[in-house]
């Protein structure tokens, strides 16, 4: 690594956010580098994620959409294509880099415990646990953790505010409940004193609508095929723990027959399964703490869900506690050889759908997302319904298992993101764009965080950052007229009248 050399733009993170931006600054003749902690580039637009949550197409534009259109053409479709194979959208986002000659590196992690050099309110350098240095003008944090942000000193959240914090209706502790009903809670069926199921917590922790620090729940989406010349079964994982399907078996029981995983297909063959219901591949409640986790932690975080996750599978196709013809749906699913060849077919891309959010001088909140506040300043549109996964399951008042905390609360129109959430306060971090962990609260977040919006803030964030590194060096100086001109001119979808 060449430590004496200075990038206009270090990227940290190589999701497609980071990559939209690394393309956008080499468009406007900028020197970038992506730093990609793992060892492939596009997080979840290529680890799985193939069944776009696109919103309303309208509000998708620059090379977020380009993106889309670019993987039609890999199959030979006229319009944006929004179902696709992992490898052919691993295959778009390299030619990027190949066509604007990218500097990628693979495989180096951010030291934690003091890899942020900054002068003043200004990031100098980042430091790798190798050692590895990388000097710039300007950073865009494009990870799903939001480490860099976390690690400059940028103030931000974990977990779900109160309601009552920004007046909104969605966030904290929530009520409602996806299982069948009547599912009993302890071990021993009607004995307390044999204990709680594992995953399962005597409360929800406080009253509706107020705050915590937990996490919606992680899981990983499986890309399937039921083609047999191109297919591996998912074996019973060594780890592989019965108690945890506990659940599962009692809500077969109490009447589930169907929903426990999607299988969306994404080519004839080929699917982007997700979670589906309140006992699926979501592994609600064991993620929390991983946004402040070390790096050990999280892989045993990871490891768990994988465990749990290709658990959940081989039990739903082969466990005789699952009646046969519910088996039978799915008994033909499962890992395709030409996907994740470099990782044993399984995607090492963990669905984290949430950790740290930067609080920056504007914090979206629901009522941004409804259109009640005016946004003069945006850089970018989302249009997702709100959308939080599950965070935990409790006894409820009727002394069963429940779900907690998830919503699904669609959209009538898209809504502008405002460019202040994409930066720090000003006496925090001058240097340092989030478009991904950007400053906005749980409930609003559960729309903006789809991989388009995640694509369209990257973009606009670099174009920022070739402003800012034109004019003071200072994000928060950038004027939002001067930057809108440009996004227009890339295509970017900044107000629509739908």
């Amino acid at each position: 690594m060449n430590q004496d050399k200075t990038y206009d733009i270090v990227i940290y993170g190589g999701t497609a956010a980071g990559i939209a931006a690394a393309v956008q600054a080499r468009k406007m003749g900028k020197s970038a580098v992506v730093i990609e902690p793992g060892r492939r580039i596009g997080g979840l637009t290529s680890g799985g994620l193939g069944d776009t949550d696109v919103g309303m197409k309208e509000a998708v534009g620059g090379l977020s959409m380009e993106f889309y259109r670019r993987v039609a053409r890999k199959y030979t479709q006229e319009e944006a294509c929004w179902l696709f194979e992992p490898k052919v959208a691993l295959e778009v986002l390299q030619d990027w880099v190949t066509e604007y000659g990218i500097e990628v590196v693979y495989g180096e992690r951010l030291d934690l415990a003091d890899g942020v050099t900054k002068q003043g309110d200004t990031i100098v350098s980042i430091r790798m646990e190798s050692g590895s240095i990388f000097k710039g003008s300007m950073f865009i944090d494009a990870g799903y953790e939001g480490d860099l942000m976390g690690k400059a000193g940028v103030s931000y959240f974990v977990g779900r505010e109160s309601n009552a914090q920004y007046g909104e209706t969605l966030n904290g502790i929530r009520p409602g409940n996806e299982l069948p009903g009547g599912i009993d809670p302890y071990v021993v069926k009607g004995v307390p004193s044999s204990g709680l199921l594992d995953r399962v917590l005597p409360h929800r922790g406080g009253d509706i609508g107020d705050g915590d620090d937990k996490l919606q729940a992680y899981n990983f989406r499986m890309c399937l095929t039921n083609n047999p010349d191109n297919r591996v079964d998912i074996e019973k994982p060594e780890g592989y723990n019965e108690a945890d399907y506990e659940i599962l078996f009692r809500a077969i029981e109490q009447g589930q027959d169907s929903r426990f995983f999607k299988l969306n297909r994404v080519t004839p063959d080929k699917t982007d399964s997700n979670n589906n219901s309140g006992i699926s591949t979501d592994y609600n409640g064991m993620n929390h703490g991983y946004a402040e986790a070390d790096y050990q932690m999280r892989e045993q975080m990871w490891e768990a869900h994988r465990i749990y996750q290709q658990g959940y599978v081989w039990t739903i196709q082969n466990h005789p506690r699952v009646p046969e013809e519910i088996r039978a749906v799915y008994r033909p699913w499962g890992l395709p050889l030409d996907e994740f060849t470099e990782s044993g077919h399984w995607t090492a891309q963990l669905y984290i759908r949430e950790s740290r959010r930067m609080i920056g001088d504007y914090v979206v909140t629901e009522h941004d997302v409804r259109l009640e506040n005016p946004v003069p300043d945006s850089v970018g549109m989302g249009s997702f319904a709100m959308d939080s996964h599950h965070t935990q399951y409790y006894v409820n008042e009727d002394g069963h298992v429940s779900t907690e905390g998830g919503f699904y609360i669609r959209l009538a129109a898209p809504y502008p993101i405002s460019y202040r959430a994409l930066v720090p306060k000003r006496k925090e971090c001058a240097n340092l764009l989030v478009p991904v962990c950007v400053s906005a609260t749980h409930a609003a977040y559960g729309s903006i965080r789809m991989e388009p919006v995640f694509m369209i803030l990257g973009q606009s964030a670099a174009a920022a950052a070739v402003l800012a590194l034109e004019a003071d060096g200072v994000v928060q100086n950038v004027k939002a007229d001067e930057l809108q001109a440009i996004l227009v001119q890339e295509h970017q979808v900044l107000y629509t009248d739908i």
